[in-house]
């Protein structure tokens, strides 16, 4: 029987390789929407959005990766993320994440400046994203 093709994964931020294996299949946010991406995918580069990446590999192990922006590059059966940040759901605190986003919310009304308004923003998307991250399942 034929070995079935995989694709090679690589998440890499400033800090370290966060994953560097080989899987079936991969799906992330892009910004403009989701990308899924399987053995023989098309050349292409993609600008990613903060979410949580789908990271499938076997007949039922899937693990779950927040990415917090970057480009993905395709080509010839690997994908690079290069990301700023990216977390494990057992890397986040629920409780610190949701905090975090109600100070911001708090904190955004009280800005008069545009830029102050939009940095805050993108914060509370970065919480609502570790939060979502959080109903996963840990898998090692």
């Amino acid at each position: 029987m034929a070995e079935k093709k995989k694709i090679r994964l690589r998440v890499i931020t400033p800090q370290e390789i966060k994953f560097d294996e080989e899987i079936d299949m991969v799906i992330f946010r892009c910004t403009t929407g989701y990308l899924g991406v399987l053995p023989g995918h098309e050349r292409r580069s993609a600008v990613l959005d903060f979410g949580v990446m789908r990271i499938i590999s076997g007949d039922a192990s899937e693990r779950w990766l927040a990415v917090f922006g970057g480009i993905a590059e395709i080509s010839n059966d690997v994908v690079t993320v290069v990301s700023s940040a990216a977390e494990w759901p057992e890397d986040v605190d629920l409780e610190t994440a949701k905090a975090e986003r109600e100070r911001l919310e708090r904190q955004i009304q009280e800005h008069e400046d545009d830029i102050e308004i939009q940095r805050d923003q993108a914060l509370i998307w970065r919480e609502l994203v570790r939060v979502e991250l959080t109903k996963y399942p840990f898998l090692k």
